[in-house]
This record gives structure tokens, C-alpha cells and sequence, in this order.
């Protein structure tokens, strides 16, 4: 197959689904891994598409106003955010009392966790069935279900968190823009987010590279409000602006 035809597969398949994979494309268009990823590439360099670990997403404006389904932002940089989850699982100490926020870095926190005398208050419903799975002692805020995040949003979300003194707290973004802070396409779940954020003592952002310079439509907290934990950045400009773990360097 010529290179033209795969390249006009690929992004036939990208605009189906929005996100595709090396290993389904190699099966799809049966050639192998280097020759995808070397395609990858290259309509990467001329701008069709987004290349992230594992496969590509459609490219977006610098403006990003759509929340991904849970399922696709599953499966995207998988390798690095285990490694960020579980750098962010051994700062939970004995007697914590920690918020963990929804979406699928924070989610892979718990496979790390094994403090089993701090206290674990979330807003996901997967997060929360896990921690339970677990054992841990485990309270859910109240509120309405976003049911493509699985999600608990809205005015009872965040007047059920004005209760809560958190010792720590684990969120996720959509987000990082020097300027803009931390943001996320919804509403609902920035403001769930920001009320969280002010009622945690130790706030950590955890945040895979692709998310540095990007910017969504609501801004949920500054950069400096919380300590981004992530692989390694580029962009030295951010070290000025709060602390950053970059776990690789560690």
C-alpha cells in the first residue's frame, strides 16, 4: 500500500473515532509497528493530527472545548501516567484525609495505594467502587452523575465539599497554560474541581506531558495554587510559576 492511501486511512479512521492506536492500525492496514508510527509522524509534522504515546488524537484548536468519554482518555499515554500515579500514591502518609478527584490518572492512584489508616473522600464513581474494592475507608460527595465522566457535579457537589478539610488531594487537567492555569472544557466539573482545591491543604496536579500548554474553555485554579506532579517538561518557563515533580528525574 502506498503511503498516501495509508495516510488517508488513518485519518479516515482518526475523524470516525477520534483517537486511533499503532497496534490496531498495524492490524488494520497490515504493515508493521516502525512503518506506523513513522506515518504517525510525518501527519504529525504537517498538522492533521496530534501524535500522544501509543497512537494520535485529532488536532485541536489551542482552545480545547470538548471532554473526551472516559474510555478513550483511558487508553492515551497509559505508560506515563501509571508512573506519575504512582509517585503520587507514596505521598499519602499515615492519618491523611485525601480528595481524589475524577478522571483516569487519579483513578490509577488506587492500584498504588496501600495506606490503609488515611481516610479517601472522591468524586468518581469508579474511583469510589475501587477504594472500596480496596478496603479503605471511603465517603462519596453527593450530586448530580456527569455520566460520560462518571463524575459527581453541580451546586450539592460542591456545597457537600465545604465540609471537608483535606490533608492532601489529587486532581486531574485537561490543561496547563502559564497564563490560563489549570483547565477543563466543563463547567460543572471545574467548579467541582476549584471548591476541592480550596479545601485541600497539599494540592497536586497530576498531569502527563501533553498536557503542558495546552488550554481548555474553564480555568479551575492558578499554576501556583498546586504542585504539578508529571514525567518531565520542556518548557522551563513553568518552573518559575510553582513547584514541579517531574518523577523521571528522581
Amino acid at each position: 500500500m502506498l503511503t498516501e492511501e495509508r495516510h488517508k486511512l488513518i485519518l479516515e479512521e482518526l475523524n470516525k473515532n477520534s483517537v486511533v492506536y499503532v497496534s490496531e492500525l498495524v492490524k488494520m492496514l497490515d504493515t508493521s509497528e516502525s512503518t506506523i508510527r513513522r506515518d504517525l509522524n510525518s501527519l504529525n509534522a504537517e498538522g492533521k493530527l496530534k501524535k500522544v504515546h501509543g497512537g494520535a488524537t485529532l488536532v485541536e484548536n489551542e482552545f480545547n472545548t470538548k471532554d473526551d468519554n472516559l474510555s478513550i482518555r483511558e487508553n492515551l499515554n497509559m505508560q506515563d501516567k501509571a508512573i506519575i500515579a504512582k509517585y503520587a500514591a507514596s505521598l499519602v502518609t499515615k492519618d491523611d484525609f485525601v480528595y481524589i478527584d475524577s478522571g483516569t490518572t487519579t483513578n490509577l492512584i488506587i492500584d498504588y495505594l496501600e495506606e490503609t489508616s488515611a481516610v479517601y473522600v472522591t468524586n468518581g464513581i469508579n474511583q469510589a467502587k475501587r477504594l472500596i474494592g480496596k478496603g479503605f475507608t471511603t465517603y462519596i460527595i453527593a450530586g448530580e452523575l456527569k455520566t460520560s465522566t462518571e463524575a459527581i457535579v453541580g451546586v450539592e457537589a460542591i456545597n457537600s465539599l465545604r465540609r471537608y478539610n483535606f490533608t492532601k488531594g489529587f486532581f486531574g487537567t485537561n490543561g496547563i497554560s502559564e497564563n490560563r492555569g489549570f483547565t477543563t472544557p466543563d463547567m460543572k466539573e471545574a467548579l467541582v474541581k476549584e471548591e476541592a482545591i480550596k479545601r485541600t491543604r497539599n494540592a497536586y496536579i497530576l498531569a502527563d506531558k501533553t498536557k503542558f500548554n495546552e488550554i481548555s474553555c474553564i480555568t479551575f485554579a492558578e499554576v501556583d495554587e498546586a504542585i504539578i506532579i508529571t514525567t518531565e517538561i520542556e518548557d522551563t518557563r513553568y518552573y518559575d510559576k510553582t513547584e514541579i515533580v517531574e518523577v523521571l528525574k528522581l
